[in-house]
């Protein structure tokens, strides 16, 4: 089954068929979410036409149709982008050598008061400062193939020890590292490290076959931090117009405790060696 097929079955499956506006006929489902021929009638397309979609035996789909299913499945924004571009439609990104400017690392190294750190669009972290560093992990003391947020996230105990809600933080990192699998589908690098969490984590292999996807956003997240305690931050992310692969990430506090805390953190980070920070 392709990826177009996988995607379009598992969000068939999850849809209320009350939420698609369908009458209960009386019949009982064995299976959840709406029937092939259910999805068919929506989209005004045979129920033929929706078997070979999902078993891969149509290549081609026309925008009219892609519309269609997915106005039938109610997809989100980021879910209707996935679906153009997993169905050949979008022009897919090609992967790129990911390289830092070095007036970006400036700029990460001029915000003292805020952690932030520049992004990979598959979450490998390219540049951080103190801040980062002294919030989340040392990220220098790592071998580069290690910098990544979501290998982080699902292998490393202590960097996911920090994490107040674990389970919801995780399931979004999957969700936009799905996104990106869909616009970069030739990046082996993100095809390695999808490999390597599905075998070693089960509930990475278990929430990547739901297919939920999700583009970059602000966030809000709750760390229990060992130094600085709970700390409510406000996640924001910006696109680099230079290097669109890449993303800038800033914590923010999102109260006034969290502020103090932050504060306390930083300030503690300042006092400790550089010897793990970037080279310039």
């Amino acid at each position: 089954m392709t990826e177009l097929g996988e995607f379009l079955r598992t969000r068939r499956a999850a849809l209320d068929p009350q939420r698609a506006g369908l009458p209960d006929d009386g019949r009982q489902r064995r299976v959840p979410g709406l029937r092939r021929e259910e999805l068919a009638q929506l989209a005004h397309v045979s129920v033929d036409y929706v078997v070979r979609l999902e078993q891969g035996r149509t290549k081609r789909v026309s925008r009219t149709v892609l519309n269609a299913l997915a106005d039938a499945l109610h997809l989100a924004t980021d879910e209707r982008d996935y679906l153009f571009r997993i169905a050949d439609v979008a022009p897919a990104r090609q992967p790129t050598t990911p390289e830092v400017a070095a007036r970006l690392q400036q700029l990460l190294d001029g915000m003292p008061d805020i952690p932030a750190m520049v992004l990979h669009r598959r979450m490998d972290v390219l540049a951080w400062n103190r801040g980062a560093s002294a919030l989340l992990t040392d990220f220098g003391a790592l071998p580069a193939p290690e910098r990544n947020l979501i290998r982080l996230t699902f292998l490393e105990p202590a960097f996911r020890a920090l994490y107040g809600d674990w389970e919801r933080s995780a399931q979004e990192c999957v969700a936009v590292l799905r996104m990106e699998a869909g616009r970069a589908p030739h990046d082996s690098a993100l095809s390695a490290l999808v490999g390597e969490l599905s075998v070693k984590d089960l509930d990475f292999r278990n929430w990547w076959a739901t297919h939920q996807v999700r583009g970059p956003r602000q966030l809000v997240k709750t760390y229990h931090h060992p130094v600085a305690g709970t700390l409510v931050l406000d996640v924001q992310q910006f696109s680099v117009d230079t290097h669109p692969d890449q993303l800038l990430v800033a914590y923010t506090a999102a109260d006034e405790a969290s502020r103090e805390g932050l504060r306390f953190l930083l300030l503690s980070a300042q006092a400790q060696p550089s010897d793990h920070l970037p080279a310039r």
